[in-house]
């Protein structure tokens, strides 16, 4: 990369760091413990509104996880309709489908219940709402909603996306494959409710997958320019209670302590998202996604390792001191050798939940176009602490492969 677009880059990540600490940034309500669901419901009675669009996905719906929910507003009268036909990465389909179930049942609130799809469908849903006169790919990139949100509330099934804690969403374009970003401060949900009971018939490898995205949401965070101390404490704080929780949430589902852990730390990890910005991991993650339709946890746990390694020395005062705040280390050894325990780490845990470190759909000829696209994302939006070329993410999917 020459010299001039890396200063560009670099001004552009200190106008963030500036904006991000001037403005302020929504922080959902955070109801969690126990009668989670039945204080969230107590606070959509008090806005008196009376139909509810309830955002999920087709498991979700017919394991029963939302029941307790839609018995706990039939309880207080208050009216629902649901749209169940969420993908594990929604779709502009999904968008005009919500939309259409809001309008014709004459909606006045929104209430996603899921994964980080059915959260994420769920908010552009409402950026619909509140900007009727764009369409979809209208509100793709920053700042495009102009109207407000009707009241949203986001009951997490998972804990990994911190969609509930986030002011973005991801959309794929079916006819592209392409993955973007819909990005405001107006999209974050008003309450965020985390019920582990939600959480226990989880199949392990999904309690890995998410798991596993909540810790490279913290560590981008962590490791990018653009940190600040509210986005440094709230990282540590999720990557010590996932390396401490993640284990025993993968061999006992069961275990409401261990989850309820899990569902703070990926809540955490969202606040660090949504401040400090993901990374090269989120935007290779993101292309091989919305190319291979790839479980978005998977792809980012195989990435991460590679993209730390690939970073190198830039990261070794972020890296040794996070895993000195993680118990992994003293801060009288060598940094170079807490950046490599570190890394070590990460790698430890991904073989203990079944991890691959290969991605085997990367194809050949697809590898300059997904480099590409990774770049397209990342440079300059992501204030990332070492900028790379798409010779140098190229590498990376190399390595992948």
């Amino acid at each position: 990369m020459n010299f001039a677009k890396k200063i560009a880059y670099r001004s552009f990540h200190l106008m963030s760091k500036l904006a991000y600490v001037i403005l302020k940034f929504p922080e959902p309500i955070l109801v969690s413990g126990e009668d989670s669901l039945e204080k969230l419901c107590d606070l959509i009675k008090k806005e008196d509104l009376q139909q509810i669009l309830i955002v999920t996905d087709a498991t979700i719906f017919e394991l029963g996880l939302v029941d307790k929910i839609l018995e706990l507003l039939t309880d207080r009268g208050i009216e629902y309709s649901v749209y169940s036909g969420v993908v594990s990465n929604p779709t502009i389909e999904n968008i005009k489908e919500g939309y259409q179930v809001y309008q014709e049942n004459q909606c006045d609130g929104i209430l996603a219940v899921g994964g980080g799809s059915s959260i994420d469908c769920a908010k552009v849903v409402g950026g619909r709402v509140a900007t009727p006169n764009k369409t979809v790919l209208e509100l793709k990139g920053n700042f495009k909603i102009k109207g407000q949100l009707p009241p949203f509330y986001a009951v997490p099934t998972t804990a990994g996306t911190g969609s509930e804690a986030t002011i973005g969403a991801v959309i794929t374009n079916s006819d592209t494959h392409e993955k973007f970003s819909v990005n405001s401060p107006k999209i974050a949900p008003r309450v965020a409710a985390l019920a582990p009971e939600l959480m226990t018939s989880l199949p392990p490898h999904i309690t890995a997958y998410t798991g596993l995205d909540a810790l490279t949401h913290a560590i981008e965070g962590y490791i990018n320019v653009n940190g600040i101390r509210l986005t440094d404490e709230s990282a540590i704080k999720s990557v010590r209670m996932i390396l401490e929780n993640l284990e025993k949430a993968y061999s006992n589902g069961t275990d409401l302590k261990v989850r309820e852990n899990m569902s703070l730390a990926a809540f955490y990890a969202g606040m660090v998202l949504t401040r400090a910005t993901p990374g090269y991991v989120h935007a290779i993650a993101h292309s091989l996604g919305g190319r291979y339709n790839l479980p978005h946890g998977l792809a980012v746990a195989v990435i991460l390792p590679y993209v730390l390694e690939e970073f190198g020395e830039s990261i070794h005062d972020s890296i040794s001191q996070l895993a000195v705040e993680c118990g992994l280390a003293s801060k009288q050894e060598p940094k170079n050798l807490l950046y490599r325990r570190f890394i070590q780490r990460i790698k430890r845990l991904n073989d203990h939940l079944n991890i691959p470190n290969k991605i085997t759909a990367i194809q050949e000829q697809d590898i300059e176009d997904i480099a590409i696209d990774a770049i397209h994302e990342a440079n300059p939006t992501y204030c990332v602490p070492k900028l790379l070329d798409k010779a140098d993410i190229v590498k990376i999917i190399h390595r992948l492969i």
